[in-house]
Order: C-alpha cells, then structure tokens, then sequence
C-alpha cells in the first residue's frame, strides 16, 4: 500500500535493548509513551534522546511568547505538510491563545490577516526561512527588536527542530492523531 506508515511503533516486546532503555527515559521525562516522531525516532534511540533534550527546551521553555512558538510549529508543519505534527498542535496553539483564523490561514498557506507585532515578525521570519533558505537584514532586524538575539536562535530553533521531526515522519508516513484537528491539503506540486 502506497501510503502505509513505513516505521510504525514498535512493540515494548519487540525493541531491543537499548530502544527499550529509551523509551523508558522518554516517558520518564515527558510522562508519556513514545509516539509521533520518537515512535519513529526509537530505531536510533541516541538520535531520539538527543532530539527529545532539545524538544524539551524547544517546545516548553524556549523564550518567545507561547502563542508564537504554537504558530512558527503549525508553520512548520504546514511547509512540510507534516500531518501528525498539525494535528498534535493544533489544539495547544488555540490553548495558547493564537486565533482561529491565523491557523486557518495558515492551513491554507496564506499569510494570515491581523497579525499581532509579535506574530507578524515571528511569521515572516520563519516564512523566510522556510522558502528562501535564508532572512532578509529587515526581517532579522524586526526579529530582533522584538525577541532579542536568544528569541532569534529559539525562533530559528523551532523551525529547525520541527522541520527534522517532520523529515522523520514524512518518511515514516507517520499517521495523524485521528479527530484532533482538520486535515490538511498538500500544496500542489
């Protein structure tokens, strides 16, 4: 089947030694099972702890606003058009306080109208970096007056970090979360 997941979750009695060591000192630290990314990611379980060290700083205690970080993941996803990563955010962005709209907007691969200044900056930064490979002097002046030079490494991080979890489930065709969110369309080719 051509969209069958590649590398689904491994049964508990079926990792190996060290994929069980893992998994254990995920869900130590995060309080749950490996899922998504890490679900995938357990196959080279150093590469999984080491991209959940810097989950950890990236998802829950990275500097920018909690609405921003929410927006630059469900932007992350949109580019890469990363199914499960959408629907595990999309919730925690709403909660976070980033409107409806934005996310719908950002859905729809359109840049989203009534920004606030912070989301704005954050948007066309990670937007430019995401399509260009690069961002612009203005871009990155914005960026910093607005998030300091620790906010610009945080905000190029979590575009960064969540671009390799979407690699790794693009590749696995990790499913999505069922029923936590509204699907999205691939751009077209």
């Amino acid at each position: 089947m051509a969209n069958a997941e590649r590398l689904p979750p491994i049964a508990a009695e079926k990792m190996t030694k060290e994929q069980r060591l893992a998994a254990e000192e995920f869900k130590a630290g995060r309080g749950y099972d490996l899922l998504g990314p890490f679900a995938v990611m357990v196959r080279s379980p150093e590469v999984m702890l080491r991209a959940k060290a810097m989950g950890d700083y990236l998802r829950f205690r990275n500097v920018l606003p909690k609405r921003v970080s929410e927006m630059v993941i469900l932007m992350t996803a949109r580019e890469w058009t990363q199914e499960f990563e959408w629907s595990h955010h999309y919730t925690y962005a709403l909660e976070a306080g980033l409107a409806p709209a934005v996310i719908a907007a950002i859905a729809d691969g359109r840049r989203p109208q009534g920004l606030a200044e912070d989301e704005a900056a954050a948007y066309d930064f990670s937007i430019e970096l995401h399509r260009t490979k690069r961002v612009s002097d203005q871009t990155y002046a914005r960026a910093l007056q607005l998030f300091g030079e620790q906010g610009v490494i945080d905000l190029t991080g979590v575009s960064g970090y969540y671009s390799l979890l979407a690699m790794m489930m693009n590749v696995a065709r990790t499913q999505p979360e069922p029923g936590k969110a509204p699907p999205l369309a691939r751009f077209p080719e």
